[in-house]
């Protein structure tokens, strides 16, 4: 078995369908698709029950609710593939996704952490911005360089992704998949990125893009701040966005500047710093959006 399909649901009774059908259309069936159920109330066990993978392998994980995250590292356990997908549950896969995905696999060295595509959302527009040619290698902390921005479609090696766990905080039901990203990129394993769409997706409001509060989960938001500081390979601007967005968040726990630089590991002067960009450009930003109603 090639890849695995990992997709983590939660409620989503309403919308699998879609995915499940999507599958079932994909040119190459070299799969395995797992459904870890993040402690679901709806019908979502029901829903699966009737799905008739007979083209290829099912398997339904179900766990007490613990977020995203959690139910990743079930599906990387149960794994059988030798590559590993994590699609969500209100997504879906373009007809030759799975095709494009193994064959962009042939060739890529054993010291890559594995391959990506770019997302678009259903009607086609682009997710983020992606560069000219058809594909450049290079780690996940070297994205900006290469104009590499957005939401991509990660397909890793398993074996990589099992020397990675997310780290789960108690309490905490999200953690974002930077998180692992950066620690593989920082052991230098580059990725592959296609300039290609094979992920198609629709952003709801009740999703974890739109739902996910770094005050919930501020140990694991912390976490994942501290660490980008860290890596040398970060690009600056990456480090200003993500500090100054943090330490906006923080004041609202609330903490004090000397302690939202004790938290992340850096100094005053860069929270404050981070931290007034970060509300100048939102200023500027608000501004821009009224000037351009009040011409309407």
């Amino acid at each position: 078995m090639k890849l695995t399909i990992c997709t983590p649901t939660y409620n989503r009774a309403y919308c699998l369908d879609e995915l499940y059908m999507s599958l079932c259309r994909q040119t190459c069936k070299n799969f395995e698709w797992i459904i870890v159920d993040d402690g679901s109330t709806d019908n979502t066990k029901q829903l699966v029950e009737g799905f008739n993978a007979e083209s290829f392998p099912l398997k339904y994980i179900f766990k007490e609710n613990g977020g995203k995250h959690t139910a990743v590292n079930k599906g990387i356990e149960a794994a059988e593939g030798e590559y590993f997908m994590i699609v969500d549950s209100d997504d879906i896969l373009t007809e030759d996704a799975v095709d494009s995905i193994i064959s962009g696999f042939i060739g890529i060295p054993e010291s890559f952490a594995g391959i990506s595509f770019n997302k678009s959302f259903k009607n086609g527009k682009l997710i983020g911005s992606t560069f000219a040619g058809e594909y450049v290698d290079c780690t996940s902390l070297e994205r900006p360089k290469f104009n590499i921005y957005g939401d991509k479609a990660e397909c890793f090696f398993t074996e990589i992704l099992r020397k990675y766990p997310f780290p789960v905080f108690e309490g905490e039901r999200f953690l974002g998949e930077a998180v692992v990203w950066n620690r593989i990129a920082a052991s230098g394993h580059k990725i592959r990125w296609y300039n290609k769409a094979v992920y198609l997706c629709e952003y709801r409001s009740d999703g974890l893009s739109m739902n996910a509060s770094g005050l919930k989960n501020f140990e694991g938001y912390t976490l994942s701040v501290k660490e980008l500081l860290s890596y040398p390979q970060a690009a600056l601007k990456e480090k200003i966005r993500n500090l100054g967005v943090y330490a906006y968040t923080a004041r609202n726990k609330p903490a004090t500047d000397s302690e939202i630089a004790d938290f992340v590991h850096t100094s005053v002067v860069w929270v404050k710093l981070s931290r007034w960009l970060y509300t100048l450009k939102h200023k500027l930003s608000n501004s821009t959006r009224e000037k351009e109603l009040n011409i309407k």
